[in-house]
C-alpha cells in the first residue's frame, strides 16, 4: 500500500486494514496492471451495467471505482513529481491521502449501514450521471 507508510510504522494496528483486500492486491501484483484492468472490467459490465442489480449496489461499485480512478491518478502525480523522495513533505501529503481515503470509505459505510446513499460531493453526482 503506498499510502500511509508513515502511519502503519507508528500505529501498527492500521496494517490489518489492509487485510480483507489481500487478495485483490496479490492479483494485481501478479498480473501488471492486468488484474486493475481485469477488475474493472468485471465490476462496471457485471454489477454497473447490468440493471438487474439493485440500484444501491450499482451505485456504491460505481463510486468505488471512480475513487479508485482518483486514487490511481494521485498516485501516478506523486510518482511523476516524487514526493515519495521528499521525507517530510512526502510522509504528510501520502498521510493525508491515505486519511481521507480512509474516511471516505467509513462514511459510505456507515452511510450504508443507516439505509442511506454515500453523497459525496461531485463523485455522487457523477456516479448519478452514469447510472
Amino acid at each position: 500500500f503506498s499510502f500511509g507508510r508513515g502511519l502503519f510504522g507508528l500505529f501498527p494496528a492500521l496494517q490489518w486494514l489492509g487485510v480483507p483486500i489481500l487478495p485483490i492486491a496479490l492479483l494485481e501484483q501478479a498480473v501488471p496492471f492486468g488484474g486493475l484492468v481485469l477488475l474493472f472490467l468485471v465490476l462496471f459490465l457485471a454489477v454497473v451495467r447490468n440493471s438487474k442489480v439493485p440500484y444501491v449496489i450499482r451505485f456504491n461499485v460505481l463510486q468505488a471505482i471512480l475513487i479508485d480512478i482518483v486514487v490511481v491518478l494521485v498516485s501516478l502525480a506523486f510518482q511523476v513529481l516524487q514526493l515519495g523522495a521528499l521525507d517530510f513533505v512526502g510522509k504528510t501529503l501520502s498521510n493525508t491521502v491515505f486519511i481521507g481515503i480512509l474516511v471516505l470509505v467509513l462514511f459510505a459505510v456507515v452511510q450504508n449501514l443507516r439505509g442511506k446513499e454515500a453523497d459525496i460531493p461531485s463523485l455522487s453526482e457523477a456516479v448519478r450521471m452514469q447510472l
